[in-house]
């Protein structure tokens, strides 16, 4: 069974992943040009007359553009992997009964933990924003935020198995403890604010939207598609005769 989990995660996540690149492609790529193109003219323009500081990209846009099918299409590889062997680990000890409730609600933790709770506290830069000498910190810091978020999910989980006077009180007293270590990061985890004075608010705005746009989709189209995958197995299985 994990075997079968496994392949229809992988499958699923592929699709998923060049889907979310499609919209990337739609919503994002235009704005990482305007971005480029912002930085290009802010780097032409500090440049003393007659000197050229620019350098030779090792790929170009329109490689870099076919290359983002291949970034999303892997992407959904490997977290349709991860998430089959997480969902075969919780099948029938957590969460809704049915497989595909359960294959959403999953779905939606993982985005609401690895993504969201991060891009509230770190949300995505496009190019010419952000100080190269500092990416390995900025790096740091979100992942210590993508951590909180996956631990707040557990404590979240374990405390609402916990509350036995109903789903109204279950849902609440796992909400508070999700909430808790998540506000506490957000306060006490340093801010980043790298954004140059003179960077058009809207661009940065658009921007951040098609990020987290493109992440709702993948995991948006991976948990319905996964889960409807896992209904259709087991109303198989029914109709199969003993």
């Amino acid at each position: 069974m994990i075997r079968t989990l496994l392949v229809r995660g992988l499958l699923v996540g592929l699709l998923a992943g060049l889907v979310a690149g499609g919209f990337a492609f739609v919503f994002g790529e235009p704005r990482v040009d305007s971005a480029i193109a912002l930085e290009e003219a802010h780097a032409a323009h500090e440049a003393p007359a007659g000197h050229d500081h620019g350098e030779e990209e090792l790929v170009s846009r329109p490689g870099q553009k076919a290359g983002l099918f291949l970034a999303t299409g892997l992407y959904g590889l490997a977290v349709g992997g991860i998430f089959a062997l997480v969902y075969a680990g919780l099948r029938g000890r957590v969460g809704p009964r049915s497989e595909g409730g359960l294959a959403l609600a999953a779905a939606g933790m993982a985005f609401v933990a690895i993504i969201l709770v991060p891009f509230v506290k770190y949300p995505a830069n496009p190019p010419a924003v952000g100080d190269p000498d500092t990416i390995n910190g900025r790096t740091l810091l979100y992942v210590v935020m993508v951590l909180v978020g996956l631990a707040a999910t557990a404590i979240a989980v374990a405390t609402a198995r916990r509350v036995t006077a109903g789903p109204w009180a279950r849902w609440a007293a796992g909400v508070a403890a999700f909430l808790v270590p998540v506000i506490a990061a957000w306060q006490l985890l340093p801010a980043v604010n790298e954004v140059p004075a003179d960077f058009p608010a809207t661009l940065l705005w658009q921007f951040r939207v098609a990020s987290l746009g493109t992440q709702l989709v993948f995991w948006t189209a991976f948990g319905v598609l996964f889960g409807w995958l896992c209904d259709r197995a087991v109303r198989r299985r029914a109709a199969v005769p003993v």
